[in-house]
C-alpha cells in the first residue's frame, strides 16, 4: 500500500512537470535537458559494471547535454548557423582520441558504449526539439507544444491501456523472451486508446490554442506510430537491462525506478514521430 502511494505522488509529479513545461520553450529545454544529463549520467553508471568498459560518465554527460541545447537552439532559430554542433563533434573526437592515453582493457568497448549513449538518449531527447519549433508560412519559426506534449500523452494513454485490458483480457505473450508480462491483448487494447484520444485532439485542436495543420486521421497515425514505436522502445530497455541482469535502471524516481526506466518509450517515439511528421510533408 505504501509502495501504491509513493508510486502515486511520484507519478503525479511526473506528469505536471512535463505537462506545465511545454507551457513555455524555456522551461522546456531546462526540463529535458536535465532529463538528458541524468539518464545519461544513469546509463553511465550502469554499462561501467560491465566488465571491461569505462565510459567517462562527465564527459559522456556535457557532450549529451550540449548536443540537446545545441539542436534545441538551432531549431528555435536562437543559434541560426550550424557552427553551434562544433564544439559536439570535438567532444566525441577528444571521447576517441582519450583512450589512447587511458590505457584501459578493451578500447574498443568504451568506444562502443559511449557512443551509444549518444544514440540512444542525446539523439532521441533533443529531436524533441524538431517536434516543438516549427516553420511558419512567412518563414519564422513558432514554439508549438502540442505535437511534442501529445506524444507524451499518447505513451500514457498507450501504457494505461495496455495495462487496465492486458489484465482482464491478456493471454497471448507479445514478447515472452524480453517482457513476459506484455501481451497482443494489452497492445489492442492501448492502441485503441490512444486513437481515441487523437480522435478527440485532431477535433478540438482549435479550441487548444494551437494550428499544427494535421488532420484528424494524420493525427491518428501519429497515435499509431507513438504506440509501436513506444512499445519498441519498452522492449528495447528491458534487453538492456535483460543483458546488464538489473531489474530497474536506476532509483531516482521513487516507484517507478530510474530515467530509463520512465523515459524508454519515448526514446523510439520521438524520433518516429519526427520521421512520420516529415514524411506526411512528401505525399
Amino acid at each position: 500500500m505504501k509502495n501504491l502511494i509513493v508510486r502515486s505522488i511520484t507519478g503525479v509529479f511526473f506528469v505536471a512537470a512535463i505537462v506545465v513545461c511545454f507551457m513555455k520553450p524555456i522551461a522546456m529545454e531546462f526540463l529535458f535537458a536535465l532529463v538528458t544529463g541524468l539518464t545519461i549520467w544513469e546509463y553511465c553508471g550502469l554499462v561501467n559494471n560491465v566488465k571491461g568498459v569505462q565510459v567517462n560518465p562527465l564527459i559522456s554527460t556535457v557532450a549529451g547535454v550540449y548536443f540537446f541545447l545545441a539542436v534545441g537552439g538551432f531549431c528555435s532559430g536562437v543559434v541560426p548557423t550550424g557552427a553551434v554542433f562544433i564544439p559536439y563533434l570535438l567532444t566525441l573526437v577528444y571521447l576517441f582520441v582519450s583512450e589512447l592515453y587511458a590505457k584501459t582493457e578493451n578500447a574498443i568497448n568504451d568506444w562502443a558504449y559511449t557512443m551509444l549513449g549518444q544514440m540512444y538518449i542525446a539523439l532521441p531527447f533533443s529531436t524533441i526539439n524538431v517536434l516543438a519549433f516549427n516553420s511558419t508560412e512567412n518563414g519564422d519559426i513558432a514554439f508549438n507544444y502540442l505535437i511534442p506534449l501529445c506524444v507524451f500523452i499518447f505513451l500514457w494513454a498507450n501504457d494505461t491501456g495496455a495495462y487496465c485490458t492486458g489484465s482482464l483480457l491478456g493471454k497471448h505473450k507479445l514478447f515472452p523472451r524480453i517482457s513476459p508480462g506484455k501481451s497482443w491483448e494489452g497492445s489492442i487494447g492501448g492502441a485503441v486508446i490512444v486513437l481515441v484520444v487523437a480522435y478527440f485532439i485532431g477535433n478540438y485542436e482549435a479550441g487548444l490554442n494551437s494550428n499544427t495543420g494535421l488532420t484528424v486521421l494524420q493525427w491518428m497515425g501519429l497515435g499509431l506510430v507513438v504506440v509501436v514505436f513506444g512499445t519498441w522502445g519498452d522492449l528495447v530497455e528491458s534487453l538492456f537491462k535483460r543483458t546488464l541482469g538489473i531489474k530497474d535502471s536506476g532509483k531516482i524516481l521513487p516507484g517507478h525506478g530510474g530515467m530509463l526506466d520512465r523515459f524508454d518509450s519515448s526514446l523510439m517515439a520521438m524520433p518516429a514521430s519526427v520521421v512520420y511528421l516529415f514524411s506526411l510533408t512528401l505525399f
